[in-house]
């Protein structure tokens, strides 16, 4: 069933417009353009407070397409790009016809939930603001290991580890600095962006459970 699906995903390619690198090219154009006027970047940025108490709604969806600075955003549009075009394609097999938008209502469905839980936590919190497309990307990354869990994933380019294991080792550093809280990266966008994107698979295709096991246990047997 994998080696099916696979083919026929990559059998898409070259002849579609691809969805993923659309979503990279917004996201580049709007990061340059908030960099360059301050005024965008505060309006764009997720703040729970000014959402709760100025029903600014935009703001779940506008923080996923600006970045701090050129580091944030490459290693986000770097790490979506692998598994972004991937399952992009993957998308156009188990959702015939609609492949495309459903991959786009799934990435921006990834930046509000992986927002939400934050939303709740810092909605009476005026100082905290987050921003990136984190969320959205983690949703990505989860749900391609969903369909390939076996294929390396490669840390700076030289460690190279199973991508099962990645998203253990992800999800394990995500709930300890979120507990310890002492840097300004909201790790429980990640976290929760990757639970999401599970979970949206999951319940969209179910049948990604036999190829995600027979992967795994050809990994071990």
């Amino acid at each position: 069933m994998f080696k099916w699906l696979r083919q026929e995903a990559f059998s898409f390619m070259g002849d579609t417009i691809s969805v993923s690198l659309m979503i990279m090219a917004v996201t580049v154009l709007v990061s340059l353009a908030a960099w360059q006027k301050p005024d965008w970047m505060e309006l764009m940025t997720m703040n729970p407070y000014l959402i709760d108490r100025k029903k600014q709604y935009w703001r779940f969806i506008s923080s996923g397409f600006i970045h701090a600075d050129f580091t944030h955003l490459f290693f986000n549009l770097f790490s979506f790009y692998f598994f972004g075009t991937q399952l992009e394609y993957i998308f156009t097999v188990i959702f015939p016809g609609m492949g495309p938008q459903m991959f786009v209502l799934f990435y921006l469905l990834g930046i509000l939930v992986a927002d939400l839980p934050t939303y709740f936590k810092q909605k009476n919190n005026a100082y905290f603001n987050s921003l990136g497309a984190s969320g959205a990307v983690s949703a990505v990354i989860f749900a391609g290991i969903m369909f390939f869990p076996t294929e390396k994933i490669y840390l700076f380019g030289l460690l190279g580890i199973p991508g099962i294991i990645y998203a253990g080792l992800f999800t394990w550093y995500s709930i300890e600095m979120d507990r310890r809280g002492k840097d300004y990266v909201n790790h429980s966008a990640h976290l929760y962006g990757g639970l999401f994107g599970i979970l949206f698979v999951s319940l969209t295709y179910p049948k990604v459970w036999i190829t995600f096991i027979e992967q795994i246990k050809a990994m071990i047997w």
